[in-house]
């Protein structure tokens, strides 16, 4: 199968191009690339295809994979012709995509090819086309199915945040201690023990959260001091209430197509 990427040097495109290739789904020679920078001479050290512009790719593509900015899909004006696309852009909906199309939302880890990634698929893709996505999706990640559209806007917010709110919880943790005296680059090595070194004993074990914090709080030390304080000073409140921006927010994106 020749799979065309329509922004395949962006970050999820070019994570998800390179994967495809390194991990045997897919031979270079039937990657086919298109970039606002026009032909290159390399990518990533594999002979792809490029692309001269979206009518060329179709033409040599069997799947069509779209990964630029929403605001740039109407503007691209795709003529899929029939074949099977995969949308990863955030807030674009099926309705506004060629018939037989499936959305999905890779996030940051795609780069690590640890993303998670949810997706849902038009009335028109068939199983072979949803087989095939899972394929090519897996190679960046772990995917799943979702039940509904709306659930997209959900994901959007918080699988499809990658990083972001870990990396608002690091900024508070290093301001809080360089503001107490600590260097920033202990501060910052601090944060990152915390937050990034402690993560992988969340990993696979995210039914048992509620019971982990219920842990620390019955323990009666310090971190029950802070977690019960943190709470009741609206931590999960704050954040539950940022999803919702967040998911508020990606359906309005979708109300403009």
């Amino acid at each position: 199968m020749r799979i065309g990427i329509i922004g395949g040097k962006g970050w999820i495109g070019s994570s998800l191009g390179r994967a495809l290739i390194e991990t045997g789904q897919c031979p270079a020679g039937d990657i086919v690339i298109l970039t606002r920078g026009g032909v290159a001479q390399d990518y990533f050290g594999h002979p792809v295809a490029w692309a001269r512009d979206v009518a060329d790719l179709v033409d040599r593509s069997d799947l069509i994979v779209v990964s630029v900015r929403p605001q740039d899909w109407p503007a691209l004006a795709l003529d899929a012709r029939g074949k099977p696309v995969i949308s990863v852009m955030a807030g674009v909906p099926l309705r506004a995509l060629p018939p037989r199309s499936l959305r999905a939302l890779p996030n940051a880890a795609a780069e690590l090819r640890q993303s998670y990634t949810p997706w849902l698929a038009g009335p028109d893709m068939t199983e072979t086309d949803r087989q095939a996505a899972v394929r090519i999706l897996s190679a960046i990640g772990r995917c799943e199915e979702l039940d509904s559209e709306s659930q997209l806007d959900l994901m959007t917010a918080t699988a499809g945040a990658g990083p972001a709110y870990s990396a608002l919880m690091a900024r508070a943790v290093i301001d809080f201690l360089v503001q107490n005296g600590v260097r920033r680059s202990v501060a910052e090595n601090a944060a990152e023990g915390m937050i990034c070194g402690a993560a992988p004993l969340l990993a696979g074990r995210m039914d048992q959260a509620g019971q982990m914090v219920q842990v620390f709080v019955d323990y009666r030390g310090t971190t029950a001091a802070g977690l019960q304080t943190a709470i009741s000073a609206g931590f999960e409140t704050a954040l539950k209430a940022g999803l919702r921006a967040a998911t508020d927010r990606a359906a309005e994106m979708g109300e403009g197509f």
